[in-house]
């Protein structure tokens, strides 16, 4: 079957070969993002408007559709770092390995590479940690993704146009040697942290680029990632900016075209949490982005190809629980992800313990996820909640009988008791929504489930029909003119 489709493949470059140059690639990697992730954001789109069916996202409107498989070199279901391999390089690897074989050390280059050779510019972007390992396999190579700090030595060297996400990894730096960010300004990058706005004062300027969020957000968030889109304002560095500045950029650049990966990895963090009105947010603030290429397609219809798919998918989602229905219209009340409840409700203990009630949290559940407006939880519902908060009251009521002369170590056990509590309740509310809306969540992990592949721009057909993970970098690559390096 492989054999087949690559003879396909073949055949169909061979009869397009007189077709006008492609100078723009976009690549967009949705973290996550199975055809269960599309179809229940499309499906909450049509019930918004009170339909049954379903309602078009960009991405999912091209004109070229197919199915990915995702298995890695050693395991039936993939992790990041090999799909992220497989995505970029066009070669399988073990899990956890970046840029290289299974055997760990022999290294492969990725189609970001490949379009530098060819003398174009090249952006590598993501909302998360841009040392995260399907950025890093666009220019990494390590035998483990939890290699942090080497992959930003990987980055460093790499020498592209253009990086952004919310910072590096910490801790970004070893004992006795500089920081992530000094080795980066010294390979000669400009590091932008005043968001959208600094970028459209200053990044033009520079030589070399890579623009992060604020240090403000990066601390609270633990320099992983950018605020979901749920909980962003006005403030914060969204993945559509970062588009736009990455294009705005790289065509500066006045290089032969340029190849431009960007990546929506929030889809995956949302759905290991199986916190799915979040994921639906993370998909439509991956598909505005998409909006962004698709208008600069638009532009340059014949220059242009903008390819879409997925490492995997996470949480084996399912759009129904039993009774053969949906209400996905009632994920509209849900306003902040379930991190950002857990987050504001321990802050709002912190900051006044005794003013910390069931009241209070009622109000809350109410204004940020529905619960008594719109949404109305059954009595097993209402009981587990209601276990829960009871959980809370009583490690509420442990720490405030510690005598006034406990000692810190007992003060912080206490206080780190009554957060894992109020954790529970939260983890109980995501759950309670997703039954709520007739949504089924198999895992916290990845599956092997199938992945879209979306496509627009000369010579894209190619990736219509079932094809393998490591068929589509070599493929872009081939209507583009790159060099493959085997």
């Amino acid at each position: 079957m492989k054999q087949r489709i690559l003879s396909l493949l073949t055949a169909a470059f061979i009869a397009l070969v007189a077709q006008a140059e492609v100078k723009y690639v976009f690549y967009f990697i949705g973290d996550g993002m199975g055809v269960n992730q599309i179809n229940v954001t499309e499906t909450y789109l049509a019930a918004l408007k009170g339909k049954i069916g379903f309602e078009p996202i960009c991405m999912a409107s091209f004109p070229v559709v197919g199915l990915v498989n995702t298995y890695s070199a050693t395991n039936g279901v993939t992790d990041s770092a090999a799909g992220g391999t497989a995505l970029a390089c066009g070669k399988k690897t073990k899990n956890g390995a970046i840029g290289v074989l299974e055997d760990l050390e022999t290294p492969v280059t990725s189609i970001a590479v490949w379009a530098q050779k060819a003398g174009k510019a090249v952006g590598v972007a993501t909302n998360v940690a841009i040392t995260h390992a399907t950025p890093a396999s666009f220019y990494g190579h390590q035998p483990s993704r939890q290699m942090y700090y080497e992959l930003g030595q990987d980055l460093c060297r790499s020498g592209f146009d253009f990086f952004a996400g919310c910072d590096f990894h910490t801790p970004n730096t070893k004992a006795g040697e500089p920081t992530l960010r000094e080795q980066a300004t010294a390979a000669g990058y400009t590091i932008l942290t005043g968001g959208y706005k600094e970028f459209q004062k200053k990044g033009m300027k520079a030589d070399k680029l890579i623009l992060f969020q604020s240090d403000y957000q990066n601390e609270k968030l633990g320099s992983d990632h950018i605020p979901y889109a749920l909980d962003q304002d006005k403030n914060d560095l969204t993945l559509e900016q970062i588009t736009r500045a990455g294009i705005s950029y790289l065509m500066s650049k006045q290089k032969d075209g340029f190849f431009f990966q960007i990546e929506g990895g929030m889809i995956d963090y949302a759905c290991h949490r199986n916190d799915i009105g979040n994921a639906i947010n993370e998909v439509l603030d991956m598909d505005r982005a998409v909006k962004v290429a698709y208008e600069f397609y638009l532009q340059h219809p014949d220059e242009t190809i903008i390819v879409i798919s997925a490492d995997h998918e996470t949480g084996g989602l399912v759009m129904g629980r039993g009774p053969y229905e949906l209400h996905t219209d009632l994920l509209r009340y849900q306003r902040k992800s379930i991190d950002e409840l857990k987050w504001m409700l321990q802050e709002q203990y912190k900051k006044s313990p005794k003013k910390f009630t069931k009241a209070a949290v009622e109000k809350q559940l109410k204004d940020l996820m529905g619960f008594g407006s719109g949404i109305t939880l059954d009595e097993k519902q209402q009981q587990r909640l209601d276990g829960r908060w009871n959980n809370v009251e009583k490690a509420i009521s442990a720490a405030s009988a510690l005598p006034s002369d406990a000692d810190a170590d007992a003060r912080k056990k206490a206080a780190n008791d009554v957060k894992a509590r109020i954790s529970d309740m939260c983890e109980t509310v995501k759950h309670i929504i997703s039954e709520q809306a007739l949504i089924s969540w198999a895992s916290g992990g990845h599956s092997n489930g199938y992945v879209p592949v979306y496509a627009v721009g000369p010579s894209t057909e190619v990736f219509q029909g079932r094809i393998d993970n490591i068929e589509i970098a070599p493929a872009m690559a081939r209507i583009a003119g790159y060099t493959i390096d085997e």
